[in-house]
């Protein structure tokens, strides 16, 4: 009996630490409690390192160590309840998978500065990442999940456009060296004392504390801005046009196929009512005829017993289902 009651308040405990559960009104207070806090402790770091508070130092740091002794309480709390999070696993592997997962690493970066690592008090901004939970960030379709999936989707071609950044900012580091050395030996001392250069002047930032006094060097210092401009734009249009796509994709996604009228294509997402469903329970309850499953790198003629699953794209063709 003591055993059950005792899983009951752990389960309990859980649902009021789980972050987002706004269907539960203790636990939507511990979020807004969570987030206080958090502010304040952000507040607090900003505030210690105005000279003009100076004489303050001492209340910043006894309400640093109650959030962060807040922080403490709620990082524990979390590892014993991670068998909950995780049921599936052991005590200890579920333990061990939320010490390792975002959360668990970020709760111990924002607390560890605090006791040892004084110097690394910019981690506590990580912190602020939690309260994005509070508005449900990990839809399928919001902003943040677009542009995970864009920089996922895109990133063969990422790398390969930062890669051709790098190998120009190496060359334009080693070309400026050779040009200006002679003229500014302690500018230019070496080929990587020309990286900051090359860095500012291909990312036109331009601060003008390091810059060539030759007419190659100037000459070499104009082309590396044009070169530049274009090859830092190849970034941008690589995950402009993933935007498009994914955009695209949403505006065929199942909230939208009563709009069909002929040909279309449906995303089946995480909270898709079409998940699971076979391809003929789909058509005869719809009314729209699945011509092909787009399921990864795979184009699948469907068959009636086929089981439509998460992140599978439908080519379909159909009527309005009012009609």
């Amino acid at each position: 009996m003591s055993e059950k009651k005792n899983k009951s308040a752990k389960k309990r405990i859980f649902d009021i630490i789980q972050i987002g559960n706004r269907d539960d009104l203790p636990s939507r207070l511990f979020d807004y409690f969570i987030v206080a806090v958090i502010l304040l402790n952000i507040t607090i770091v900003f505030l210690g390192t105005f000279d003009e508070l100076s004489g303050l130092s001492g209340i910043f740091r006894i309400i640093e160590g109650v959030t962060v002794l807040v922080f403490c309480v709620e990082y524990i709390l979390r590892i014993w309840t991670a068998d909950m999070l995780y049921p599936k696993k052991s005590h200890m592997g579920a333990r061990l998978k939320f010490l390792r997962s975002f959360d668990g690493i970020v709760d111990l970066l924002t607390i560890l500065p605090f006791f040892f690592l004084s110097g690394f008090i910019v981690f506590r901004m990580l912190r602020v990442v939690r309260i994005l939970h509070l508005f449900r960030v990990n839809a399928h379709y919001d902003s943040f999940h677009v542009i995970t999936t864009v920089l996922v989707e895109k990133k063969n071609q990422i790398i390969s456009s930062v890669f051709i950044i790098i190998v120009l900012m190496l060359a334009s580091s080693l070309g400026i060296y050779s040009v200006e050395h002679d003229a500014q030996p302690e500018v230019f001392r070496n080929a990587f004392s020309g990286i900051w250069w090359s860095v500012s002047t291909l990312l036109t930032v331009g601060y003008g504390d390091i810059y060539p006094v030759t007419v190659i060097g100037k000459i070499l210092a104009i082309c590396s801005a044009f070169l530049g401009v274009g090859v830092v734009a190849i970034p941008t249009g690589i995950i402009s046009a993933g935007f498009v796509e994914q955009y695209t994709k949403k505006q065929y996604s199942d909230v939208r196929f009563s709009d069909l009228d002929e040909i279309g294509e449906i995303l089946v997402d995480k909270n898709s009512e079409f998940k699971n469903m076979t391809v003929a329970e789909y058509t005869l309850k719809y009314n729209i005829v699945i011509l092909v499953i787009l399921r990864g790198d795979l184009t699948v003629v469907p068959n009636e017993n086929m089981r439509i699953k998460q992140n599978d794209i439908l080519i379909v063709r159909g009527d309005k289902i009012d009609k």
